[in-house]
């Protein structure tokens, strides 16, 4: 029957799709677990979070730390946080597209 070839077809594209899934399933808890760092003045400021977007340590040398300037401390602290959500979000993308390849100019939608 003509339409049963169809069928076969939509079948493999299902195991194909669910296959797809599994393996992003899997990168996904693999990056929860990575940690991503980011940092600000030379390194003074770091900030390390995971890629579940927990943070895990934020280290501050004594040298950058001004009484009379707290704005300057809050603003590298915040820097390096920026700094390592970036990294997250690039390694994240890179490791979600060397998992699953998509085709140029499409990306995953998360």
């Amino acid at each position: 029957m003509r339409g049963m070839g169809g069928m076969g077809g939509m079948g493999g594209l299902m195991a194909q799709a669910q296959k797809m899934q599994q393996k992003l399933a899997k990168v996904q808890e693999e990056l929860k677990q990575t940690e991503f760092t980011g940092e600000a003045a030379n390194g003074a400021v770091k900030v390390v979070i995971t890629g579940g977007h927990e943070c895990r340590s934020i280290k501050i040398d004594p040298k950058v730390v001004d009484p009379e300037d707290i704005e300057m401390l809050e603003d590298l602290v915040m820097l390096a946080f920026n700094n390592a959500q970036q990294t997250c979000r690039t390694e994240s993308e890179a490791a979600m597209n060397k998992a699953v390849p998509l085709p140029a100019g499409m990306k995953l939608p998360f």
